[in-house]
Parts: C-alpha cells; structure tokens; sequence
C-alpha cells in the first residue's frame, strides 16, 4: 500500500515535509522524507531521507549544486529510518533550511 502526505512546519512560512511511503503487511518497504521550501515561486528540495536501496539514506541539497551523494542516517530497519527522519526534519528544519541557503 502506498501513502503520502504533507506537513506545514510552520504558520509563517511555506517549509513543508513530504511523507511518501509503501508497506507491505505492517512493514516499509520504501520511503521517502523531503524537506521542501518555496522560494521566488519555486519549490526547492532542502533535504531527502529515503530507503531506495533498501537503507536509510539522507541527500543534503544546496542551492547552487543541487542533490549531494547519500550518506547512511541510520542503522535500523526502513520503518526505523523513517520515523527517525521525520522527527529529525521536525527539530532541526530550520537549521537545515540555513545551511541550504548559504550554499
């Protein structure tokens, strides 16, 4: 089964996550966890966390490279590595968001 959906990080600004997810029983199977802001009428990816190749991965984004290489995030399973990149993206958006606009 597939699922996705959006959360508003905050009431001021446009920053959202991007939750998209397939199970298989209770199992993730795949996921992805965006950090995403709109900037000049642009939607911008800021930050990925995804279990494409059957770990848990993060992409840094910046503005003027774009998608950097996967790092490994976490050690647990898929359903793990989700939850931990929600919460992480959660705490710590807005130092993200920083770090995405000074590259």
């Amino acid at each position: 089964m597939n699922t996705e959906y959006f959360v508003e990080l905050d009431d001021v600004s446009d920053d959202r996550m991007h939750v998209s997810f397939t199970t298989r029983g209770r199992d993730i199977t795949d996921y992805a966890v965006l950090l995403t802001v709109e900037r000049d009428g642009e939607r911008h990816t800021v930050r990925l966390y995804d279990g494409a190749h059957g770990i848990n991965e993060m992409h840094r984004y910046t503005r003027t490279k774009g998608k950097q290489s996967a790092e490994t995030f976490h050690g647990g399973t898929l359903g793990e590595g989700m939850r931990a990149a929600i919460e992480q993206i959660k705490r710590t958006y807005q130092s993200m968001i920083e770090a995405w606009q000074a590259r």
